[in-house]
């Protein structure tokens, strides 16, 4: 039945343009017609053409090799801060709903304080101390990113502690870390994964939010944030500029998205959404 439903996920139409976008993406260096760096003045804001598919930006360089260079970085840098907001998160979640008592209590508050914020709003604020940069942009935002997720692993895994099977381990001696493996993880380890694949889609436009105000990837290196960004003052003139950085940008997040309802919904069996205002509700 798993491998089923592994099937499911992995032959879905938004699997299949995700896996599109990441090859296209790692594939850059060798399918880039041209140098995303080089100028040529006298080919700029042209329109799509044979010679220029997406057509050329201000400073005359290919838009389609920047599209596919600068999604190395946007994806890689979304990639990170999920990895680190889902291990982070799940950590502090587990170990809140294990130890209880005062720490549950301070995890609790200050999960409460951190998403009262707006992300963006801590992550200027970190910027702002430490300065632009690729480890500053994943801190920054890393830092915000794991609440969702450890409030929805507190609260599954209190749920999954208070069942008979647990029960009944205790009762034969078995050592807590066997009942996070075999009981707790288990139980959360689907909506997890689900909420890990929507963050994913927000954290990208984020990120991408912060290059476009222009406190996150530094020339000569560009993402499609930033992209938008220098295209922006051509918008009339030169439309294209903007719509490919953004069309990327739609689409990853468009098919995460549905890529991560599907997940809720074939391997979780729970709405992430709802279990997430449950736990508010209770708490």
């Amino acid at each position: 039945m798993a491998r089923n439903h592994s099937r499911e996920i992995l032959l879905s139409p938004p699997a299949f343009i995700l896996l599109a976008v990441v090859i296209l993406t790692i594939a850059a260096p060798w399918i880039s017609p041209y140098d995303p760096n080089a100028q040529s003045l006298a080919d700029r804001l042209q329109a799509p053409s044979l010679a220029h598919l997406l057509g050329t930006d201000a400073l005359g360089r290919d838009t389609l090799s920047r599209v596919l260079h600068g999604g190395r970085f946007s994806l890689s840098v979304a990639l990170i801060t999920t990895l680190f907001s889902l291990l982070v998160g799940t950590a502090l979640g587990l170990l809140s709903a294990v130890r209880g008592g005062w720490l549950d209590e301070l995890f609790l508050r200050v999960n409460d304080l951190l998403l009262a914020l707006p992300e963006i709003v801590i992550a200027l604020l970190i910027i702002a101390v430490m300065g632009p940069g690729f480890s500053t942009m994943v801190l920054s935002v890393g830092v915000v990113a794991w609440t969702p997720t450890a409030r929805l692993v507190r609260s599954m895994a209190a749920q999954a502690l208070s069942t008979h099977h647990v029960e009944a381990s205790k009762h034969v001696g078995a050592s807590r870390w066997f009942i996070l493996r075999h009981h707790v993880l288990p139980f959360v380890a689907g909506p997890v994964l689900a909420q890990a694949a929507l963050r994913f889609g927000l954290l990208l436009v984020l990120l991408g939010s912060l290059s476009y105000l222009g406190i996150g990837v530094q020339p000569p290196q560009s993402d499609w944030g930033s992209m938008l960004a220098e295209a922006q003052p051509h918008a009339i003139r030169s439309p294209w500029g903007m719509t490919a950085p953004g069309a990327a940008i739609f689409l990853v997040s468009f098919c995460v998205t549905l890529l991560g309802n599907r997940i809720t919904h074939v391997l979780g069996g729970q709405d992430v959404l709802a279990t997430e205002a449950k736990a508010e509700i209770h708490d």
